[in-house]
């Protein structure tokens, strides 16, 4: 069983990623997260929605209601938990019963994002931090296996010091291609001058991750790119004034600006839909010290689909992107400059000279450490055909 509250029972990680090699493996999977209308799980994959609402309502209350009974219910024989706000019912269950086992999957620093990203203030956010390390920390030590979605987290996270290594296990968010999908081999080509230039900016919504850097970067590129430039921004808003105020600005700029979901959570076959139409993908987070040392997913999604993308100067991202010819570096608090600077290139420019990169970028490879580790536990039958 797979667990999360506030991510899609269709979300990437997983049911993508997780579920899909599991089911592949054999084992009957059951993926419990928030409720999605256009979800389809797969052979062997059931879904259970176990909340549907606001972020700050009853109704997440009630998805701890809907996860012990499912845990009762099911009797699952291993409980992979997405969320740190499970972790108090998981370690109830485990309590209460001989041969539960579960797995804590990291995806997020998540006191760290807590301290930093000024969502709560003064005492309730030093409490809400210290009181999700803690968790974590009782979590960790009881976890059959510890995993993380990020590989600097090994150093962030003090609790899983007194861990031994092969409990710990990172497990990029690397691109897992849906069922049936074929990805490009080749970089898709630049438009012609006198052509419209479109731009993607994709996944949560947020001014941490440059939603508004990235309108004004789509502006500055419309006013100097000879056919001018379309922004599309799609994904899910989860905060109510920003996303009034983007709505307000699509709006009034709907001759060059598409916002497509924010209030909803869009399926991923949408956001896969428009990455196949855009001509570079923007990554214009903010520095911050709960992104600085992360790899986010949408990097390797859009290297996966050879979108030659736009980035900041962060060493972890420029050494892929460098690595593979997939992008350009500019300052995205100087759009004026930065857009010059990405149409002096553009002409010349030849993105994935060697093609589009599989291995460095795909999940195949993750799949595999994940079914070794659940084979050393002896929690999983035999991996030795990773989903593709």
């Amino acid at each position: 069983m797979l667990a999360s509250v506030l991510k899609p029972v269709d979300d990437t990680r997983m049911l993508g990623k997780f579920a899909r090699i599991l089911a592949e493996a054999g084992a009957r999977v059951a993926v419990a997260g928030q409720a999605s209308a256009e979800a389809q799980p797969g052979a062997g994959i059931t879904q259970y929605p176990i909340f549907q609402g606001a972020r700050l309502s009853l109704a997440r209350l009630l998805a701890q209601v809907r996860y012990w009974r499912l845990l009762r219910q099911l009797r699952p024989g291993l409980v992979i938990v997405h969320a740190p706000e499970l972790l108090p019912l998981t370690l109830l269950w485990r309590a209460l019963g001989r041969g539960r086992e579960f797995l804590y999957d990291i995806r997020e620093n998540y006191a760290l994002n807590v301290r930093t990203q000024r969502v709560y203030r003064g005492l309730v956010r030093r409490m809400l931090a210290a009181g999700l390390r803690w968790v974590e920390g009782a979590a960790a030590r009881r976890a059959a296996a510890v995993l993380l979605a990020e590989a600097s987290y090994a150093d962030e996270l003090p609790f899983l010091r007194a861990l031994p290594p092969s409990r710990v296990l990172v497990l990029e968010n690397k691109y897992q291609p849906a069922l049936g999908e074929a990805l490009p081999p080749l970089a898709r080509p630049m438009p012609a001058a006198a052509e419209p230039l479109r731009l993607l900016f994709s996944g949560t919504i947020s001014g941490l991750n440059g939603v508004w850097e990235a309108i004004s970067l789509a502006r500055a590129l419309g006013a100097t790119w000879r056919g001018g430039a379309v922004l599309t921004i799609i994904g899910f808003c989860q905060q109510p004034a920003l996303l009034r105020e983007l709505q307000a600005v699509a709006a009034a700029e709907s001759a060059w600006l598409t916002l497509v979901g924010g209030a909803e959570l869009v399926p991923h076959a949408r956001i896969v839909a428009a990455l196949g139409s855009a001509h570079l993908g923007l990554l214009p987070y903010q520095p911050h010290p709960s992104t600085a040392r992360c790899r986010p997913t949408k990097l390797f999604e859009y290297l996966a689909h050879g979108l030659p993308v736009l980035i900041p100067d962060n060493p972890l991202w420029t050494s892929v992107v460098r690595a593979h010819g997939a992008g350009l570096v500019v300052d995205f608090a100087e759009p004026a400059r930065a857009a010059a600077a990405v149409v002096a290139a553009l002409p010349a420019a030849r993105f994935y000279p060697a093609g589009v990169p599989t291995g460095p970028v795909l999940w195949a490879g993750e799949g595999k450490k994940l079914g070794h580790l659940l084979e050393s536990l002896g929690l999983g039958p035999t991996f030795a055909t990773p989903l593709t």
